[in-house]
């Protein structure tokens, strides 16, 4: 079927379900497929379930007019999404980074939507699945929209760029982070970059944090707007970093649920954006004041007698060492760090692990490590070392803690959340 037609079809229909587990009534069923399932053989499952169409590649499964068959039901549901965009005459600002996107993009929406009516990523939908999803979600009524963009291979940021086509880009930062995809720093800086150069081609304008030499750089060809020291466009006084981020902004302070001095930087571009798009300055210091983050990010959660610093949503080299800067700050007297692996660090992994174990060495806060990166380290010093977080959780019920300052910060796949409820 011809994307045009398909689009018709979209616009009565503008539920979008890959999974039979979550069909709702009157939706488009698109029978995507893995490397361990075939969507097809659901595509039943779903027009039993309620869905108007089941949108299908393989001809077998087509036994009536409700199932539409392609060629290639991701390919389609890509170029749906592509061409939904094309139709949408409005702002499109995409973000990617090596660390803060999410967080960033939640500020500049909330920020942005108190003027706009705006649409912007669910969670993390932001690879070649979750981009065409979260286009698709966008009302026809919407006025801008923020759409996050992750990669793990050389070439998807760009890929994700003629799909959504932004015309405002934002690069939160270039770090190492899933060197595994990219073989190498240079190819994560050359993939986060592609957005840059796709802003570029479209004649469209970045926002660029002017104390970051390396986005200073790719982007001095581009028409930027700088937010960060006192010579861009937009600046702000850092007034506290912990236990949670105060700011003054010209004439105005404010009291973010944030924490660390690299949320400082997500603060400012979600202002600098806002004031750009002409957001009255009072509503931006609302909306920043009001947002609580979640989502195991940037959390603080007090437990009993103590204070949780929860950042165990991702977890790399640069993410890992701000946190551990910013927490190596805290004041309080009783601290407790529980750090997790980095994963998918690929061949720099065994020495990125040890220089965070060097790092804390030299602090006297009592740490634990968790994980077979940390516990394979050669230089261990002492310190605790842990399998898992199961492991964690014994040794929390065997050692009560009262009237900590906790930071726990790991990759997802360490799980540390689940000690929360321990502590």
């Amino acid at each position: 079927m011809e994307i045009e037609k398909l689009y018709e079809i979209f616009k009565s229909h503008q539920i979008i379900s890959t999974d039979t587990r979550k069909i709702e009534k009157h939706c488009l069923f698109f029978a995507l497929k893995g490397d361990n399932f075939n969507g097809n053989k659901f595509a039943v499952d779903a027009i039993e379930k309620g869905a108007a169409y089941a949108i299908i590649d393989e001809k077998e499964y087509r036994t009536s007019d409700q199932y539409i068959l392609v060629g290639d039901v991701l390919k389609t549901l890509q170029e749906l999404a592509n061409y939904h965009r094309k139709q949408l005459n409005i702002p499109i600002i995409g973000i990617t980074g090596t660390n803060g996107k999410t967080t960033t993009k939640e500020l500049i929406n909330v920020v942005i939507s108190k003027k706009y009516r705006t649409s912007a990523t669910t969670g993390n939908l932001n690879n070649h699945i979750g981009v065409p999803l979260t286009l698709l979600s966008i009302p026809s009524n919407c006025e801008m929209a923020i759409i996050e963009m992750g990669a793990n291979h050389i070439g998807e940021i760009d890929f994700l760029c003629k799909i959504a086509e932004p015309n405002y880009g934002i690069i939160t930062n270039i770090g190492t982070a899933h060197i595994e995809g990219f073989g190498s720093y240079e190819g994560v800086k050359k993939t986060k970059n592609e957005l840059y150069v796709f802003i570029q081609k479209v004649h469209g304008k970045v926002f660029v944090n002017n104390t970051d030499e390396l986005l200073m750089k790719l982007s001095e060809n581009i028409e930027s707007i700088t937010y960060g020291n006192e010579n861009a466009d937009c600046s702000a006084e850092l007034i506290q970093s912990s236990p949670n981020i105060k700011l003054k902004w010209q004439d105005i302070e404010i009291n973010s649920h944030l924490y660390g001095d690299y949320n400082f930087y997500n603060i400012l571009a979600a202002i600098c954006i806002g004031h750009f798009f002409d957001v009255d300055k009072n509503d931006i210091r609302e909306a920043i004041n009001n947002y609580k983050p979640s989502n195991n990010r940037s959390q603080i959660i007090e437990i009993n007698s103590n204070v949780i610093y929860l950042d165990a949503y991702n977890a790399n080299p640069t993410s890992m060492n701000a946190a551990i800067d910013t927490f190596s700050k805290n004041p309080a007297a009783n601290r407790l760090m529980i750090l997790g692996d980095m994963l998918e660090l690929g061949d720099i992994s065994k020495q990125e692990h040890q220089k965070v174990i060097d790092k804390v060495k030299d602090l006297k806060i009592r740490t634990l490590f968790v994980g077979n990166q940390f516990s394979s380290a050669v230089n261990k010093y002492n310190f605790t070392y842990m399998k898992n977080a199961d492991d964690v959780i014994k040794w929390l019920n065997d050692n009560a803690i009262h009237d900590h300052n906790i930071l726990i910060k790991g990759s997802r796949g360490i799980r540390l959340e689940t000690i929360i409820e321990h502590i």
